[in-house]
């Protein structure tokens, strides 16, 4: 009765979003897996049995390309690295399924540059997606728990198949395959759908946003892309089995988000990765015999150019380095050093220009969008760091800074800003005010660019209370 009613649920709502598969497994007390095929026996008008089957004939040629790269196969950005791996009796870790998994992916790569991989987002995550199955299948599992699985897989990588429209990893290889691998892990290991949407959701969460292409002519970085999927995947997936730990974003949420961001991406990363991987991209002989020596001598110099001007950057960076003993920065408590080391540090700055100058009446904190969006932990930080003049490491009066305020009647007010990266601190005592004009830096660093009295006084606090200042530039 139970799985009629789930049908019925599912046929009202297809063609269901990740979220919806979850929680109807949720609701009914299935599995995701089961959701996955009713929905797919709805919509495709077969059988369970025949719908099992028809999912293993996808993954047939992917398999196929895996065995190639496996055993012999050579790569033109790879060489035969799948073939040198399994031969060398050595490992990468001590997880045999892991282990197995990596290799099987890294074959798969392999072998999509010898015979091709039938695309899902694109070939990236048909990587993965062939590993795994091919791991799951080389441990012993039953056919039957495997091709469910493998519909789970194409089932998340059919979402992702249509959210990808442009270059990108975070939609691919990297994305959609660590999201799959997540889920895949979930339910191989008995895992709820609770589990599955966390371990997905954390597993997404260091993929929005990273680029591909064209990276993907560079030889070897796209290996820990594709398999930094199985390892993210599989970690989220474990985690969330072993803790009970709060993830309150949907995994649709998720989805929608990263499918926007992936626009973004190509557009505005992607430029900047061509300029300085190009000189490093796999050419072939045969094909450059076709190209005129004037473009040739031109793509030189530009070559040239990048390489000179990476040395710069790098070199720029290295003259900001302090010696290793002073590489650390202050304790931060909240859990960000951007977030709240920075703001805390532009209180304490306008804590130390009001001090003589009566009870505190009036803060007012504004700060740019992302910091006023994550207002949860970095105002108990400002206001500690404003009235208090506790540094950024102080956990105990971190705990308790709004409610001793709340309590002093001191009046806040908290705004938020459109220009990037301000965070601006102003306060009001009996006799008189102070304010503290700031840009935010990583690391509880700062930009000082105004404050009253004066800036000269402001800087002189910061050097007292051993606080970083950073010239105005981009942020890092």
């Amino acid at each position: 009765m139970e799985m009629t009613e789930l049908r019925q649920a599912i046929e009202k709502q297809l063609p269901l979003t990740i979220g919806e598969t979850i929680h109807l497994a949720e609701q009914y007390s299935a599995r995701v897996t089961d959701v996955v095929l009713l929905e797919s026996e709805l919509r495709l008008g077969l059988g369970r049995e025949e719908i099992l089957k028809g999912v293993m004939a996808e993954y047939a040629h992917n398999l196929k390309a895996l065995d190639i790269g496996l055993k012999d196969g050579e790569s033109i950005l790879l060489g035969t690295v799948a073939s040198q791996m399994a031969q060398s009796g050595k490992h990468c870790f001590k997880d045999p399924f892991l282990e197995n998994a990596l290799l099987y992916t890294l074959a798969a790569q392999v072998g999509n540059h010898c015979i091709g991989l039938r695309p899902c987002a694109g070939t990236g995550d048909s990587c993965p997606y062939a590993g795994f199955v091919k791991a799951m299948m080389t441990e012993g599992v039953d056919e039957t728990t495997v091709a469910e699985i493998a519909a789970l897989i194409l089932k998340i990588g059919s979402i992702f198949r249509v959210g990808k429209v442009t270059t990108g990893c975070n939609m691919e290889g990297f994305g959609a395959g660590a999201a799959s691998v997540a889920a895949a892990t979930v339910a191989l290991e008995g895992g709820t759908p609770e589990q599955m949407e966390k371990a997905m959701v954390l597993a997404m969460s260091p993929t929005i946003a990273v680029p591909c292409t064209p990276r993907v002519l560079v030889p070897a970085l796209c290996t820990t892309h594709v398999g930094g999927a199985i390892l993210i995947g599989m970690y989220a997936a474990r985690l969330c089995m072993i803790v009970d730990m709060t993830v309150n974003v949907p995994i649709d949420v998720m989805i929608a988000m990263a499918s926007e961001v992936h626009v973004l991406s190509a557009k505005y990363c992607v430029p900047s990765v061509v300029d300085f991987m190009e000189p490093f991209f796999k050419r072939k002989p045969n094909v450059e015999t076709l190209v005129s020596d004037e473009v040739k001598a031109a793509e030189d110099q530009k070559i040239h150019d990048t390489l000179e001007k990476a040395r710069q950057i790098a070199k720029d960076l290295a003259k900001g380095t302090k010696p290793i003993l002073n590489t650390f920065g202050d304790a931060v408590v909240g859990g960000s050093s951007q977030a709240v080391g920075s703001p805390t540090n532009a209180a304490r700055i306008a804590h130390e220009l009001i001090q003589n100058k009566g009870a505190i009446k009036k803060i007012r904190i504004e700060l740019y969008p992302e910091l006023f969006a994550r207002r949860a932990i970095n105002i108990p930080g400002v206001l500690m760091g404003a009235v208090f003049g506790c540094g950024t490491g102080d956990y105990e009066m971190y705990k308790k800074s709004v409610d001793q305020v709340k309590a002093m009647g001191i009046q806040v007010d908290i705004a938020e800003g459109q220009e990037y990266g301000i965070q601006k601190i102003s306060i009001e005592a009996e006799n008189g005010s102070c304010m503290v004009d700031t840009l935010n830096r990583g690391g509880g660093r700062l930009v000082l660019r105004n404050a009253s009295p004066s800036l000269e006084e402001a800087r002189a606090a910061a050097e007292r209370l051993g606080i970083v200042l950073v010239e105005a530039g981009p942020a890092h």
